[in-house]
Formats: structure tokens, sequence, C-alpha cells
């Protein structure tokens, strides 16, 4: 069975910040946080004709996509909020063990397809959610963050994929996006590939302002 690919998705600065104290570095930008939210939840059209039997539609599982993250990244999502609804939640830590347990000792909701399903590492997290191992068909693996997760993922050839927000404004941060995406290694997509790729309308454009903060999302694709 071949890998899946991987997507990073994830905003910077122009100089490549992507946070600072374990946040973010610019306001909330409900714009942008509700296109992360569409975009990490959209999966891909199934293919299933009018034509299938009803009874072989009925067999088909769920279908979602997985989100890879950090364990800062968890943690900085508000406890009410994860796991991550309607996507596979899978967290990277080098404590594994001690990451599970802490976990069981948390009020967790209904049990999903949601997790969190701990690894040790990107490569872990890719083994687990080929196949039937997650209870759940899983479409698009993307990386969520922070910033040692997007370097473990770049290091593999399955990261083909980066939707990038660029935030066009500059904001003091202390955590930086390690990859230069205008270099020889990445081409910059179109507007309607990324249309294609997101399954977004972008009825305001790409390019929009919200609360005084320019940014425009993008896709970048590896260069084979």
């Amino acid at each position: 069975m071949a890998s899946k690919s991987l997507t990073l998705i994830l905003a910077t600065t122009p100089t490549l910040g992507i946070g600072k104290g374990g946040g973010l570095p610019w306001p909330q930008l409900k714009k942008e946080m509700g296109y992360f939210a569409r975009v990490t939840k959209r999966t891909s059209p199934t293919g299933i004709s009018e034509g299938d039997a009803a009874g072989e539609i009925a067999n088909k599982r769920q279908r979602v996509n997985a989100v890879v993250m950090g364990r800062k990244t968890w943690d900085s999502i508000p406890e009410r909020l994860r796991p991550l609804r309607g996507r596979v939640n899978v967290v990277v830590t080098r404590s594994v063990d001690g990451f599970r347990g802490k976990l069981e000792g948390e009020k967790q909701g209904e049990e999903g397809v949601e997790g969190p399903i701990v690894v040790g590492s990107v490569a872990d997290a890719l083994a687990q959610l080929q196949g039937d191992r997650v209870g759940a068909e899983v479409d698009k693996v993307m990386v969520i963050g922070g910033a040692s997760i997007y370097e473990q993922a770049l290091k593999l050839r399955e990261a083909r994929h980066v939707l990038l927000t660029k935030i066009q404004k500059e904001y003091e941060c202390d955590t930086f996006f390690s990859e230069d995406l205008g270099g020889d290694g990445w081409r910059k997509a179109s507007e309607s590939e990324l249309k294609e790729f997101t399954g977004e309308e972008f009825e305001d454009g790409v390019e929009i302002e919200e609360k005084g903060v320019r940014f425009e999302f993008c896709l970048y694709n590896r260069v084979e």
C-alpha cells in the first residue's frame, strides 16, 4: 500500500515566524481560523456514483482527515475543544507512555475516531494512519505544528504540500518555520489549484484583511 502524503498547514509572518510564548503573535483572525477548520475537516470526493448499490454505500466507513500535532500544540488547544472534532487527532511526543497516562487522568468525551492517537514521531503517525488501524478511512493527513513537528515532517518524502497563510505584517516571534518555500524545492500553486486542493471558493479572494492584518492563502507543492 502506498504511503499517504503529508500536508503541512500553518501561518507565518514575512520572516517565517509562527508563534510566541506558546501562542499566536497576531490577533485572533476568525476568517483564518475558519479556513483552518474547514480545510482540515473537508475530505476529497469519494467517487461514489449514483449507480452504486445502496448496500455498498452503507458499507462505506466514515471518511475523515487526520491532524498531526506536537504535545505543546495539543496543550495549547482549550481542553473543551480537544480532541479537534471530526478529525483523527494524532499527538507526537517523546514521552508516549507519560502522555497516555496524562490523558487517562483527564475527563474525555464520548469515544470516537478523534482519539487522540499518541505516537513517538511523525513517521509513526503515518504508519498508524494506514489501512484499518484507526476505525475510519483516513483521507488527508495534515500536520498542524509546532515547529519541531513541521521539521520532522519536512524530512519525510511524504511531505508534498504546504498550505501557507502569509501574514503580511511582522510580529515579534520566538518560534519559526524552517523551510524557505521560495527555494527550488517548492512551487507556488495557482489560485485554481488552491481551490481544487482545499475545496474552498474564496469568494473574498485569496488575499483578505481582518483586524487591520492582511493575509494571503497559498499552496506550495514539492517539486519532484
